[in-house]
C-alpha cells in the first residue's frame, strides 16, 4: 500500500511538472518521472505474483510461477519510453536552435508571429 501511494506521488510530482514548468526540457524530464513511476508500479505489483522463475525444477506448483509476459513489456516499455525522451529532446534542441529559446509562451509567440 504504502509503495503504491509513493509511486502515485512521484507520478503526481512528474505531472505537476509537465503542467506548471514552462523549459520544454524540464517538461520532458517530467514525462521520463510520469512514465518512470508507471513503469515502477507495473513492477512492484508484478513481484507479488509468484514466487519462482517458470523452470523445469519447480514443476509441482505451477501456481508459483511468476508470469515473464509482464516484464518483457515492461522491458519493451522502458526502450520506447528512452527513445521517446530521445526524440523529444531533439526536436526541443532543434527548436532552440531555431528560436533561441526554450520558454512555451516564448516559442509559441515567435511561431505565431512567424506564420
Amino acid at each position: 500500500m504504502v509503495e503504491r501511494m509513493l509511486l502515485g506521488l512521484l507520478f503526481l510530482a512528474g505531472f505537476f511538472g509537465l503542467i506548471t514548468r514552462r523549459n520544454l526540457i524540464k517538461k520532458v524530464y517530467a514525462l521520463s518521472i510520469m512514465n518512470m513511476a508507471v513503469l515502477l508500479l507495473f513492477n512492484v505489483e508484478g513481484g507479488k505474483a509468484g514466487k519462482h522463475a517458470p523452470f523445469m525444477q519447480y514443476a509441482e506448483d505451477p501456481q508459483s510461477y511468476v508470469d515473464p509476459l509482464p516484464q518483457a513489456l515492461m522491458l519493451t516499455a522502458i526502450v520506447v519510453g528512452v527513445c521517446i525522451s530521445i526524440v523529444a529532446l531533439t526536436m526541443v534542441y532543434r527548436l532552440f536552435r531555431e528560436h533561441g529559446t526554450l520558454d512555451c509562451e516564448e516559442l509559441r509567440e515567435k511561431i505565431h508571429d512567424h506564420e
